[in-house]
C-alpha cells in the first residue's frame, strides 16, 4: 500500500509539474523580453546623454508582454504543441518574438507613445526582439545539452552507426535522448563524401564503410548498427565481410535497423534494432511488388494451394489470405502441416473448415473429384518431394509425386476450366542431373504442354533455395549447433542461390498475374552464396568456435546451381526480378511410354526423357550412369 501511495504521489507530482511548465516557459520568455527591451534602450539612447526613467518603460514592457503572450498562445507555443527544445518549438519561438515586435511597432505607429514624458523609438522593439530571442534560444540550448547528458545511460554499449542519412538521424536522436537506450552512438561511417565532416546530434561521421574496423577501434565501440529506411542486405554482407577480415570481429556485434514499415508502432526506432542474422548476410534486397497490381486478380476469386502445409505453400496461403479471396482452399496430405497453416492464418487450429482438404495428389480419381467440387479460379501447385539424396535412393517416389501427381492436377484443372495454374519449380530443373531435377523439369514441360492446349494460363515459376524452409541448410546448421556440432558441409566450393520464403511467395503470386501461358518464370536470386562461408559464420559465433566437417558431394548434387539451362534464352519481363524462358512441351503419354507405364524409373530413363527433343547435352554424373 505504501508503494502504491508513493507511486501515485510521484505521478501526481509529475503531472503538476507538466501543467506548470508552459507558465514557467512563458515567464522566462517575458523575462527575456524585459531584458531585451532594456538592452535595446541602452543601445538606442546613450544613457549618459539621455537619462531614461525606469518608470517610463513600464507601459512599453507591459504592452510587449501582452503582445508576446498573445502571439505565443495563439500559435500554440504555450499549449505544449511541440516538444520543448525541438526545431518546431524554436521556429514557433522565433515567430512569437518577431510577431510581438511587429505588434508593438504597429501600436506605436497607430496609437502613439504610451507615455508623454519620453518618446520611445520604434527601433527599440525591433532590437529588443532580437536580443530577447537570442536569450530564449540560449536558455533552451543549455537545457537541451543538460537533458541529453542527464539521459545518457551509463550501461549503454558504444556503437558505430553505418549510414548518415535520414534513418541514421532518427536513430541517433532516439538513442541519445532516451535513458533506456541499449546503445550510445559514438561515431558514424558513410561512403558519401559530402558527409565527411557532418555531425548528427554531436556524433561525427568518422570515415567510410571501408574504415569501419579502424573507426570502431578508435572510438572503442562494442557494436555496429546498420541504419537506413530500408536495410540493404548487400551492405550487411559487406559489413560482415569487412569485420570478418579484421581483428575487430571478435569484439564487435553487428545489428540492423529494419525497414521503415517494420518500425511503425515500435515506439522508438531503437526498439526494433535486431542482430544481423544469416538471412541478412546471404539474402538479397527484396524485390519491389505493388500489392495493388495483385489484389484485383485474387480478391473474390476461389484460390487453391497444394502443399499448403509446407514452407512455400503455407507462406503462399498467408499472403493470399491478405487479398481476401472468396475462398482459399488449402490442400495437403500432411494433416499436421495443414494444422500449422490454419493456426498461422486464423489464429486457431480447429481443422473443422471445408477449406482444408486432406488429399494425396497421387490419387487420380480423388484429385478430379476435389477439383470438380472446389471449382478454383487459380491453382498454386506447391506440393512436391524435394530432398535430393532421398529421391536419388527412391526415384519411383519422386516420379509418383512430382510427375504423375502434377499430371493428375493439370488434367483436372483443364477439365474444370481453371483460369490460372502456377506450377512451382526449382533451380534443380535447369540443366538437371539429379532425380529431383529431372522430375521437376518434367513438370515444367508438362505444364507447358497443358498451357498450349487448355483455355487458361498455365505456367511455372522457378527459383532456388528458400531460407527458413524445412530441410534448408540454415535449419540443418542450427540443429547441428544445438547438438554440439560439428557443422557439416559437402564441399568447400559448393554454392547455392538463396531467397527468403516471403519474397519467393510474393513473386510467385505476382507471376500468376504477369506470366505468359506455357512459359517458365525465373526469379532473380542475386549472387550465389558459398555454403562454406555461411557455415564459417555460424561456427565463429559459437564460443569456442565450432568445427566444420567436409563430407563430400552427394549423388546428383552440383557444385554450383544455375537458373537457366544451356538451351534456354532469358527473356526479360517488365519486372526487374522476373525473367522468362520457354521450355519445350512434353505430353504425359510420351512420359508413360518412355518409362513403361511408370515401372522403369531410374536416373538414366529420367535423363533421356527430360532431354527428349532437346538433345542429350548434359551428361549424367559417373555415379548415375545407367
Amino acid at each position: 500500500m505504501d508503494v502504491d501511495s508513493h507511486a501515485e504521489s510521484a505521478t501526481t507530482s509529475s503531472s503538476s509539474r507538466a501543467r506548470l511548465l508552459p507558465a514557467a516557459h512563458a515567464t522566462v520568455d517575458v523575462g527575456c523580453w524585459i531584458g531585451g527591451a532594456v538592452l535595446a534602450m541602452l543601445l538606442r539612447y546613450d544613457i549618459r546623454d539621455t537619462p531614461v526613467p525606469v518608470a517610463e518603460l513600464i507601459p512599453l514592457l507591459g504592452i510587449t508582454a501582452v503582445a508576446h503572450l498573445t502571439v505565443g498562445y495563439g500559435i500554440g507555443l504555450y499549449r505544449r504543441r511541440w516538444q520543448y527544445g525541438s526545431f518546431e518549438e524554436v521556429l514557433a519561438l522565433a515567430t512569437s518574438f518577431v510577431g510581438a515586435a511587429g505588434l508593438v511597432i504597429t501600436y506605436l505607429t497607430v496609437f502613439g507613445q504610451p507615455t508623454e514624458q519620453f518618446e520611445i523609438s520604434r527601433a527599440v522593439p525591433a532590437i529588443g526582439s532580437g536580443a530577447a530571442l537570442l536569450a530564449a534560444l540560449s536558455g533552451r540550448s543549455v537545457w537541451r545539452i543538460m537533458q541529453t547528458r542527464s539521459n545518457r545511460p551509463d550501461h549503454a554499449r558504444r556503437a558505430i552507426i553505418v549510414g548518415a542519412g535520414e534513418g541514421a538521424t532518427r536513430l541517433v536522436h532516439a538513442l541519445r535522448s532516451d535513458p533506456g537506450a541499449p546503445f550510445l552512438p559514438v561515431a558514424l561511417v558513410d561512403d558519401d563524401p559530402h558527409k565527411a565532416l557532418l555531425r548528427i546530434n554531436g556524433v561525427p561521421v568518422a570515415g567510410t564503410v571501408a574504415d569501419l574496423a579502424n573507426v570502431a577501434h578508435r572510438f572503442r565501440a562494442n557494436d555496429v548498427v546498420i541504419a537506413g529506411p530500408s536495410i540493404s542486405k548487400q551492405l550487411a554482407r559487406t559489413v560482415d565481410h569487412l569485420l570478418g577480415t579484421s581483428d575487430a570481429r571478435p569484439q564487435l556485434a553487428v545489428h540492423t535497423m529494419p525497414s521503415l514499415h517494420e518500425l511503425v508502432g515500435s515506439g522508438a526506432d531503437f526498439a526494433a534494432i535486431r542482430p544481423v542474422n544469416e538471412g541478412d548476410l546471404i539474402g538479397r534486397d527484396p524485390a519491389p511488388i505493388d500489392p495493388a497490381e495483385i489484389a484485383h486478380h485474387i480478391t473474390d476469386k476461389v484460390v487453391a494451394v497444394t502443399g499448403a502445409g509446407g514452407s512455400i505453400g503455407s507462406e503462399l496461403c498467408r499472403q493470399l489470405a491478405q487479398f481476401e479471396p472468396r475462398r482459399l482452399v488449402m490442400i495437403d496430405r500432411d494433416e499436421s502441416g495443414l494444422h500449422g497453416t490454419q493456426l498461422s492464418i486464423d489464429g486457431h487450429g480447429l481443422l473443422d473448415s471445408t477449406d482444408l482438404v486432406l488429399l494425396d495428389l497421387r490419387d487420380h480419381a480423388r484429385v478430379s473429384a476435389v477439383v470438380a467440387d472446389i471449382r478454383p479460379d487459380i491453382v498454386f501447385h506447391a506440393a512436391a518431394l524435394k530432398h535430393l539424396p532421398l529421391l536419388e535412393t527412391h526415384p519411383i517416389e519422386a516420379w509418383k509425386t512430382n510427375v504423375e501427381a502434377t499430371h493428375h492436377l493439370l488434367g483436372a484443372a483443364a477439365e474444370h476450366d481453371v483460369a490460372v495454374f502456377v506450377n512451382i519449380s526449382t533451380d534443380k530443373a535447369a540443366d538437371p542431373c539429379s532425380i529431383l531435377g529431372y522430375t521437376k523439369r518434367l513438370t515444367e514441360r508438362l505444364t507447358t504442354d497443358m498451357g498450349q492446349r487448355a483455355s487458361g494460363r498455365y505456367l511455372s515459376v522457378r527459383f532456388g533455395n528458400v531460407l527458413g524452409s524445412r530441410g534448408s541448410v540454415l535449419t540443418a546448421f542450427e540443429h547441428q549447433i544445438a547438438n554440439g556440432g560439428p557443422i557439416t558441409v559437402t564441399h568447400c566450393d559448393v554454392e547455392r542461390y538463396f531467397m527468403t520464403v516471403d519474397e519467393a511467395a510474393r513473386l510467385t503470386i505476382f507471376g500468376a498475374v504477369v506470366g505468359d501461358p506455357g512459359g517458365v518464370l525465373v526469379l532473380d536470386m542475386g549472387e550465389p552464396v558459398k555454403i562454406f562461408d555461411v557455415a564459417r559464420k555460424f561456427a565463429e559465433r559459437q564460443d569456442p568456435p565450432m568445427e566444420i566437417t567436409i563430407t563430400g558431394l552427394r549423388a546428383g548434387e552440383k557444385l554450383t546451381e544455375v537458373l537457366f539451362s544451356q538451351d534456354e534464352t532469358e527473356i526479360r519481363t517488365d519486372h526487374p526480378a522476373i525473367s522468362q524462358v520457354d521450355v519445350p512441351a512434353l505430353d504425359f503419354a510420351t512420359c508413360m511410354e518412355a518409362t513403361a507405364n511408370g515401372t522403369l524409373i531410374d536416373a538414366g530413363t529420367l535423363h533421356d526423357l527430360t532431354y527428349r527433343g532437346i538433345g542429350l547435352h548434359n551428361d549424367l554424373p559417373t555415379s548415375q550412369k545407367p
